[in-house]
């Protein structure tokens, strides 16, 4: 009579895999449940294109050469959309800095789940709401006028990689600033870059119409080269360098925000 064969014992894989998807339907039922910072969050680039397109939307047109509002319309939503990602990805570095101080990591530290399954649900929630973030200015933006009739389905597929490959880019050092801060008001601070670099970039106007001094602060910043390629996908203008720029900034800062946030997470607790 033959023996009942023993059932398959799970791999590291699989468990890595099954408490990370734990640790990412904790965070998005906290999404969920307290949703007042990510629509605080969103808010700002929301403001900010009808602010520009409807106060400064004529002006703005004149100077970069278009003939109407709807010239200016085209040339911003790429920058707010990307701007989007920086805003949403304040609340992981609040979430993340919560987690510290409240003690639910000391407490997660005792448990047999994989130790990096925390900052792993953390990063995939935080890059599903930027994409959901995304689509809803890019929503508001066709509300207002916003078209890119010229860009392919492969362009389209392209823009969508990209907008995920920065949103995971800027997770991992929002990750990191989460868990460097003593506070979520701190985290909160430290994480504002993500929305200050933008407004120095190219997303708002040309960088050769800023002044000589001002443009390489513009120009040699992660936002400028992902804005311009978004661009250049969505409505055909020139890319240039600034493809491989673009992947370059979020491969190296995805890179070092993950080692820089494993070394923080896995150091002893105080």
């Amino acid at each position: 009579m033959s023996t009942p064969l023993a059932p398959a014992r799970p791999t590291r894989l699989s468990l890595a895999v099954r408490d990370s998807a734990t640790m990412l339907r904790r965070n998005l039922l906290h999404a969920r449940r307290y949703p007042s910072l990510t629509l605080n969050l969103l808010l700002t680039p929301i403001m900010l294109l009808l602010l520009f397109v409807y106060i400064f939307g004529d002006t703005m047109s004149a100077g970069i050469g278009g003939g109407d509002r709807s010239a200016y319309i085209a040339y911003l939503v790429p920058g707010l959309l990307l701007m989007t990602i920086g805003s949403t990805t304040i609340g992981t570095a609040v979430s993340v800095a919560n987690d510290m101080n409240e003690g639910i990591i000391a407490r997660f530290r005792t448990m047999a789940i994989h130790r990096g399954s925390v900052l792993v649900g953390h990063v995939v929630g935080s890059v599903i709401q930027s994409v959901a973030s995304v689509i809803l200015v890019g929503a508001v933006g066709v509300a207002i006028g916003f078209r890119s009739t010229d860009a392919s389905a492969l362009e389209w597929l392209a823009a969508f990689g990209l907008l995920v490959l920065f949103s995971l880019a800027l997770t991992w050092i929002a990750v990191g600033m989460g868990l460097v801060s003593p506070n979520a008001e701190a985290a909160s601070n430290n994480a504002m870059p993500l929305i200050f670099l933008p407004l120095i970039s190219s997303a708002f106007v040309p960088v050769d119409a800023m002044p000589g001094w001002f443009q390489p602060i513009a120009e040699y910043q992660p936002f400028t080269p992902a804005i311009e390629t978004l661009r250049g996908l969505l409505l055909g203008t020139e890319i240039g360098h600034n493809g491989w720029l673009a992947v370059a900034w979020c491969v190296g800062l995805a890179v070092l925000g993950y080692f820089w946030s494993a070394a923080k997470f896995n150091r002893d607790p105080k």
